[in-house]
């Protein structure tokens, strides 16, 4: 049986991702048995083409969570979060919003001010997530349907677009 360790606070770095963490990125999201897993490639090609919009979360300067994102080409004020990941045994630990507070940090510095995720219906964890990190931050989120399950060439569920704005 594991048990969920207690961290201090402090102990969770987040900082920018480099191409040696793409295989930890890799290895955590296929370890969730939930997120549509990516190549090996895609996650290391995504370490350094995406750095500056994407964060890892470390402990003890070990991997333990990642945030991907890219600047949105339609809306070059937003972050679109592709990817939320933690490592099995850290989470619970609130390590998923620290991630998301340093990813939406590094957007502001650069000018983004709105962040955007699909999420399936049937995820209400990263529901939970999301609506938790735009309360944090005094800011609006919205739902609107994005992707019907006959967009996908597979059994992939619906997926929702969630818009986390400033407030007008």
């Amino acid at each position: 049986m594991s048990t969920t360790p207690t961290i201090a606070p402090d102990a969770v770095a987040v900082r920018s991702p480099e191409v040696s963490d793409g295989v930890r990125l890799w290895e955590i999201a296929r370890d969730t048995d939930v997120l549509d897993l990516n190549s090996s490639y895609a996650y290391v090609l995504w370490c350094e083409d995406y750095a500056d919009t994407t964060v890892v979360a470390t402990i003890d300067n070990h991997v333990v969570g990642f945030v991907t994102g890219y600047q949105r080409p339609q809306s070059p004020d937003t972050v679109m979060v592709w990817q939320v990941a933690v490592d099995d045994s850290f989470r619970g630990l609130g390590i998923a919003r620290t991630m998301l507070q340093g990813l939406m940090d590094k957007a502001e510095a650069r000018g983004l001010t709105t962040m955007t995720t699909t999420i399936s219906p049937d995820n209400e964890a990263s529901q939970a997530l999301f609506a938790s990190f735009a309360e944090s931050r005094d800011m609006t989120i919205t739902r609107r349907d994005l992707f019907a399950p006959n967009d996908f060439p597979d059994a992939h569920q619906p997926e929702d677009l969630y818009t986390i704005a400033p407030r007008s």
